[in-house]
């Protein structure tokens, strides 16, 4: 359980920095799978927030290199 509130934490943290420094990218956070879940009541477990956490990790990561580059 603790490991959950951890990745949740972490989820909420990187979900507001992404919202406050790049809202640019927030429609690719509405459009995530996580968000818009196929079943009714999907099944969330700590691989599944993982998973998010990594996913919002690598759209941050990829649109700052993106941007790094474009830059040069």
């Amino acid at each position: 359980m603790e490991i959950e509130k951890e990745l949740n934490a972490k989820i909420l943290a990187k979900t507001s920095e992404i919202l406050l420094k790049y809202p640019e990218l927030s429609e690719l956070l509405n459009e995530m799978p996580i968000t818009i879940p196929k079943k009714e009541k999907p099944e969330i477990n700590i691989k599944v927030l993982k998973n998010y956490y990594d996913s919002l990790n690598n759209i941050l990561k990829d649109y700052i290199n993106k941007s790094t580059s474009d830059e040069n």
